[in-house]
């Protein structure tokens, strides 16, 4: 039933015949296809496009007194909603948020009354349905302004679970969710699956930071040296690529266990800590590379580049807020800056 113009979703089976027109039904069950765009979106590749399109769609064979699930147009959200909902017939209400997930969206006002009104009125959802309730994720919440939405279109909100993966249970208790569903977590594999997505968003500055660092590691009493930018050089590499790692893979895996309380220095620890180890192993296998002011810039270079790389991470746990990431942004940023300058001055030093 594909229309000129338009393409038929492999996740779409068919299309459902409602008084505002052909509904199209999704599958339930993910595919190649779906897990393949899952993983290329964890490592940030074609991120931004994956999307769906805004509106109305359906799961199974829902009629009239069929719930209506609210979420966004990000695909991964899109799919952690349809994954959980084999043997339900329900309503899937897709809102345009730009390609961004439900809690981020809520922060942009993407995810917002407005949107959601609109929506509804271009879905001609009051024509489908003889209710008028929604069931919005709870992530929504903070974005999305519940007597606002009733007041442009007479439908009731119902803040559903945390995670989708609780609906089944929430649906089948009466739109009632108990304490375990209303908790916000973020455990190690909710935090290593945000983890990937920083290192592959490094690869931007790692193109100009790595040919930088040989440029300055050659900078010598004789002008520059070849030899020098390659046998000093790789190990200011290791010292940057400690910053990568400690800011961006440690800190998620171990965010419990690191000490202070806010990002930045929770990235400085934990990548400080792997620019030590990379002093370590120069000592034990080439001592006479580096003298001692260039081990301190390793250190410094490792700590400010992994407590910037860990503030990235303010944005995807539920402890933060934004007035306390962009206090922590304005008095960090500085400091992390002030220790890349005395660590390249540290590094040039260390050559004389």
């Amino acid at each position: 039933m594909a229309r000129p113009g338009y393409v038929l979703c492999p996740f779409v089976e068919t299309f459902l015949s409602t008084l505002a027109g052909p509904v199209p039904v999704v599958r339930t069950a993910l595919n190649r296809q779906d897990f393949l765009g899952t993983l290329g979106a964890r490592l940030g590749y074609g991120r931004d496009g994956y999307r769906v399109a805004p509106g109305l769609h359906a799961v199974g064979r829902p009629g009239p007194e069929a719930p209506v699930l609210v979420t966004a147009d990000y695909k991964l959200s899109f799919d952690a909603l349809r994954r959980e909902l084999s043997g339900i017939d329900a309503w899937l209400l897709v809102l345009d948020t730009r390609g961004i997930n439900v809690w981020c969206a809520a922060g942009k006002g993407t995810f917002s009354a407005a949107e959601m009104a609109h929506r509804i009125e271009a879905a001609g959802l009051a024509r489908v349905v003889s209710h008028r309730r929604l069931i919005v994720p709870q992530l929504a919440a903070p974005g999305l302004d519940a007597r606002e939405v009733r007041r442009r279109c007479g439908f009731t909100v119902i803040f559903g679970p945390v995670r989708a993966a609780d609906l089944p249970a929430f649906l089948r208790a009466g739109n009632r969710a108990d304490a375990a569903m209303r908790r916000v977590t973020f455990t190690l594999p909710e935090r290593v699956a945000v983890a990937p997505v920083e290192v592959y968003h490094a690869r931007k500055w790692l193109v100009w930071a790595v040919p930088a660092a040989l440029l300055v590691s050659g900078a010598g009493p004789d002008v520059f040296s070849l030899a020098a930018a390659w046998q000093r050089g790789v190990w200011l590499v290791a010292a940057i690529l400690a910053g990568l790692v400690g800011g961006g893979l440690v800190v998620p895996v171990l965010l419990p266990w690191l000490p202070g309380r806010a990002f930045a220095v929770k990235g400085a620890v934990a990548a400080g800590g792997l620019g030590m180890l990379a002093v370590l192993a120069l000592a034990i296998w080439t001592p006479a590379a580096v003298s001692l002011p260039g081990r301190v810039a390793m250190v410094l270079a490792a700590a400010s580049l992994g407590s910037f790389l860990a503030m990235n991470f303010t944005g995807s746990t539920p402890f933060t807020s934004p007035s306390g990431v962009e206090r922590e942004m304005r008095r960090a940023m500085p400091l992390q800056a002030a220790g890349l300058v005395a660590a390249v001055i540290f590094w040039v030093v260390s050559a004389f």
